[in-house]
Formats: C-alpha cells, structure tokens, sequence
C-alpha cells in the first residue's frame, strides 16, 4: 500500500520522538485521522473537548516535559480555536508545533466553507515558522524546520496541510532543481559570553554592597549556579512567577515570587539593593525592579533579542545561563559582609510568619488563604502544580513554598483564563507517574474546565499515579477582576459582570467517574486535601470561598488604599466584608514580627 502524505507526517513525528499530539477531530484533518488509524495509534491522539484545550495541553506537556508540544486541527473554526493556547506558549516562550488541516487546493480563493486565510491567521503566532504544504515534496522539510525551530527558539510554529493534499501520495525530495531535503535532530550547543564582557560582569557584581538576584524560567538548569552565586555576593533572591520552581523556597534567602502578586520581601528586595542581576528572565514590571539609576545591573539571557529590555543594564551577557553562571563564578569575590544577606533573610522569615496568620484569619465561610496555605506542608515532593489566572494566582504565588522536585506554572505573560485544568492534563502525559494538582477559580472552572473533567476521566487510568487535584476556589465571583476594578479603578463591583452561579463543581466529577468533596467550614479543608491526595483517581474539592478576602499587593500603596475607599463610599455590594477583610488582613502585617516593625504599639 502507498504511503499518503498524511501517513508521512505521522512517522516523521514518530522519527522526532513524539508521543502525543492533543488534538480534536475534523474533516479538514480526515486524512490524518484515517492515518492515525492505520498507525495505530502512533503517536497518540490525545482528544480534548475543545482546541484551545488541546493547545493548552500541549503547553503544559512542553513546560513540564522539556520536549516540543505538538497539538492538531481541522480547518476555519479548529485552527481558529487554537490560538488563544498558541498565544500563551508565544509569550511564555514555549516550544509548540499547530499542524491545521485547510479546505482543498481546489477551492481555495473560492469562499469555500470553512476557508479561512490562515497562512495570515497564523503569520503573528507563528512569526518564526509558518507554512502550507502544497505538494508532498516539501515534505519533510516543511515538518522539520517546524520542529527545529520551535524547540530551539523555544516558539510556536505552524504547518497547514489541505485536506486533498493529506491524500495524496508521498513522494520524498529528489536529487533535483528546486527541491529541498531535509534530515532530523536539534543541534545543540552552549553559547557563552565573551570573557570581556565576563569580567565586566564580574566587576559590576564585585562592587555591590547589596545584590539583589532575579531569577526566571531560563535560570531551571542552572539552580545551583544560581545558589553559588547568591552565596559569594551575600545576594537575596527573588523569583519571577515563571520561575518560581526554579530555586528551592526552604533557602532562607529566598524572598518568593516579585510583581503584584509577589511577596512584601521580594518588593523589600528590588527597593533597598544597590546591584541587581537578572537570570533568564523577562519580567516585565519595571515599577517593581529597583529605581532607575539606583542599582546598577547585569542580566543574562540566551536570547540576544531580549536583553537590555526593562531596565537600564550595564552589562547583558548573551549565553546559556548554567554555561554563563560557571564561568562568571571564578571570577566573582566572596563577600565578607553578610548584614544585608541578614537583612533580606529576616525579612523572608517575617513574611511568611505574616502569611501564616493572614492565613488564620477567620473569613466567611473559608479564608481562600487557607485553602492554599493548608496544601503547602502536604504536597508531595514531586509534585506539579498548575494555577489559573484570577486571584488563584495570589494565593500559589505567596502560600506555597517549592522545595525538592516540585514542578508549577501558569499562564505567565498571557495571563489568560483556562490553562490550569488542561496544564496538569498535558503534564499527567508527559510525568503519568507524578501527582498533579491545579489550582483554579469557579470562573476558569466554568469557562472550561468543567469540560475539560471529562478528559481526566477518559484517559487516568493509563496514568502510573492517577493523582489528579482540581481545587476551585468557589466564591460565585470573578474576583481578581473585582477587585482590579476596586484598587484601580476605584469603582464599585458591577455584579452583572462579575456574580457567578453556585455550581457543584464535586457533583459533577462524580457523575463521570471521579471523586470529588464540597467543603464549606475551614475544619474540613486539610481532611480534605489529605483525602483528595490519597484518591485512586482525579479528584474535585469544591471549596467555597470568601470573596472579600482582598489580594493586597505588597506595595499595598495609598492611591489604592483610597481607590478601594472610593469603591465603599460609591457602594460597592461586599463592602462591609471588603473592609472587615481589609483590615483583618492588612492589620497582619503590623504584629509583632510583621515586615514593618517588631512591636505592634509602634503602630
């Protein structure tokens, strides 16, 4: 039997090591679906209930797997539903590869149902690597530039096939004008910096008094050079969200994440250094990073188009940031100083002290504080963790401390809604023997990841450990944006936007074959994670919520002290919660041990 072109494409994924493409069925993929089935199933076609969620999938499959994720389409309505998760892999720097199915050759140009251009659909999603194929020939070469360039430009990137070419017979690149062959493997190398520029790094480092790290995602392989190197400066670290697996929490001069939903030590941090460095990350918030022209700066990235981007850095060292640490250590001065290292560690200790008891506080009916707190001691070491966006966010990036092997992400540049269901899904396939939780909102649970329950319950049983955790935090409010609209806007709730439905998120993972507990006092809330981690399949706690326990920033500046009075006085509908909360909350901060001072009578 011939080889199509559509059978082609499987095996040369197959040649590139690809286990799983999530994806969703249509007719403009007919010919690769048919194909799957004489493949049998190789790799496997891991079925969403919608695109955006197979896209998801795969970005969560690339962030915790290290690999290309690879998730596929039909055509117009498919390819369009994809982009939302490609958009997130885009920012957050994520190597995925779309492979879309398109009307026939024949009635392109035509209006043709489901005809969309998505060659331009595509070009700013997939800006580094986008193409149709049009004949088998470009094959294979069109699906190995894509693979190549999204893993090493750590991207997304799209190939469109249209559904009579996926029938055609394949017939490989000849020996002849005009055409293209290819061959498979990623190169690999290790850029380091120039040893000028090293030195000029080193003196900058050498002369601080005060070393303030900021460490991203592209620090991961180079943890313990990041270690050495805080240890020979006297430096405090803080973390960027995506980066917040990188370094172990339990280091006591590790401040957390930095950012409006950092912690007050990380802010503490970036406003008394006098040098920072920055490590494979591109947060973008300069209003968090020290005053310009207080601190002088070096960054490292191994993306040359992204230094010298939020702050005014003397030195950018382009390089693997491992490669570039080891060789930048030899030639940085063991500080003998170590007050300001003392300072920044008393500071993170203070801090969590104040998260425990803002933890503690009593809210109506459950402290979502506490919900995440509780979870912290219990999570195992191996871990993943997943957060949506929305004021779930807040809680993972300041109540859970990662130690050992732990593994957690979100949607970090995007910031959409939806991910944190479809992340653990995608990172239950790439680590089947590792327990997964996510953390989400009742409003990302409605939007999808209800649905995407169903996809849990289809496929955990293949999994090694079939701990899978879903906690929602359930408080019929979208509440990150309430309060947005409270401290920024200084207006009132607008309850028609923002009031949710009461959903019983436990009832209905029961009713497909999950487990699954409503918990509505705070004594039932570790009973809860203890059983939900110990289940012998995925698991839904519905946890029911206060919403006026307010995501105070830790800059918590007088403007939005103000803005939030301005949404009391024009009454907003939780106000009396909102300031019962916002004081028991904020009052945290200045007990004995809070961040700003040792004596509550000094208040």
């Amino acid at each position: 039997m011939a080889t199509k072109v559509s059978d082609y494409v499987l095996q040369r994924l197959r040649d590139w090591g690809v286990e799983h493409v999530f994806a969703y069925a249509g007719d403009g993929i007919n010919g690769l679906l048919a194909a799957w089935g004489r493949a049998e199933n190789k790799p496997m076609f891991v079925q969403s209930r919608h695109e955006e969620m197979s896209a998801f999938e795969a970005v969560g499959y690339a962030k915790f797997s290290g690999k290309v994720g690879v998730c596929a389409a039909t055509s117009g309505p498919g390819a369009i539903h994809l982009l939302n998760g490609l958009y997130d892999a885009k920012l957050d720097h994520v190597p995925v590869v779309a492979i879309v199915g398109q009307t026939n050759r024949s009635a392109m140009g035509g209006s043709y149902q489901q005809e969309v251009d998505l060659l331009s659909l595509y070009k700013d999603v997939a800006s580094a690597y986008c193409e149709m194929v049009t004949v088998p020939e470009q094959l294979p070469n069109v699906l190995d530039r894509a693979m190549r360039v999204a893993a090493t430009k750590r991207t997304v990137t799209a190939v469109i096939i249209p559904a009579d070419v996926q029938e055609l017979e394949y017939s490989a690149p000849g020996h002849a004008f005009k055409m293209v062959p290819s061959s498979l493997g990623l190169p690999h190398s290790t850029a380091v910096p120039q040893a000028e520029e090293l030195r000029k790094a080193a003196d900058l480092l050498n002369a601080g008094r005060k070393v303030a790290i900021l460490a991203g995602q592209g620090a991961r392989a180079a943890s313990r050079e990041v270690q050495q190197v805080a240890d020979l400066l006297g430096a405090g670290v803080a973390k960027a969200l995506l980066g917040k697996d990188v370094l172990s929490d339990e280091l006591p001069y590790v401040t957390g994440s930095i950012g409006l939903l950092g912690t007050r030590p990380s802010y503490e941090l970036m406003r008394d250094c006098d040098t920072l460095l920055v490590i494979g990350s591109s947060f973008p918030y300069t209003q968090f990073l020290p005053e310009f022209g207080q601190a002088r700066a070096v960054q490292i990235d191994i993306d040359p188009g992204m230094v010298g981007l939020r702050y005014p850095f003397e030195v950018n060292l382009v390089g693997d940031a491992r490669e570039t640490l080891q060789a930048l250590l030899p030639l940085l001065n063991a500080k003998d100083d170590r007050s300001w290292r003392e300072t920044v560690e008393e500071n993170a200790a203070r801090w969590w002290e104040v998260m425990q008891r803002r933890a503690a506080t009593e809210a109506d009916p459950i402290n979502p504080e506490y919900v995440v707190h509780a979870l912290d001691a219990l999570l195992p070491d191996d871990v993943i963790v997943a957060a949506d966006s929305g004021s779930s966010a807040n809680w993972y990036a300041r109540h859970l401390r990662f130690r050992g092997s732990m593994r957690g992400s979100l949607s970090g540049t995007l910031a959409t809604m939806g991910p944190g269901v479809p992340y653990v899904i995608g990172a239950k396939f790439a680590h089947p023997d590792r327990p997964a939780i996510a953390l989400v909102g009742d409003g990302a649970m409605q939007m999808n990841g209800m649905a995407e329950l169903i996809t849990a319950a289809k496929y955990w049983e293949r999994w090694q450990d079939p701990r899978l955790v879903v906690a929602v935090l359930n408080n019929h409010d979208l509440n990150q944006v309430t309060w947005e609209m409270r401290a920024m806007a200084g207006a009132p709730q607008f309850e028609p936007s923002q009031s949710l439905p009461d959903v019983r998120f436990a009832d209905f993972a029961r009713s497909i074959g999950l487990e699954g507990v409503r918990v509505e006092k705070p004594e039932q809330v570790e009973p809860a994670w203890r059983q939900a981690l110990a289940a012998d399949r995925p698991f839904v706690i519905d946890f029911r919520t206060d919403p006026a326990v307010p995501p105070i920033p830790p800059h918590a500046t007088l403007d939005q002290i103000e803005a939030a009075a301005s949404a009391i006085v024009h009454g907003d509908s939780d106000r009396v919660s909102m300031i019962k909360q916002g004081i028991k909350s904020k009052i945290q901060e200045f007990l004995p041990g809070g961040p700003d001072g040792d004596d509550a009578s000094d208040h």
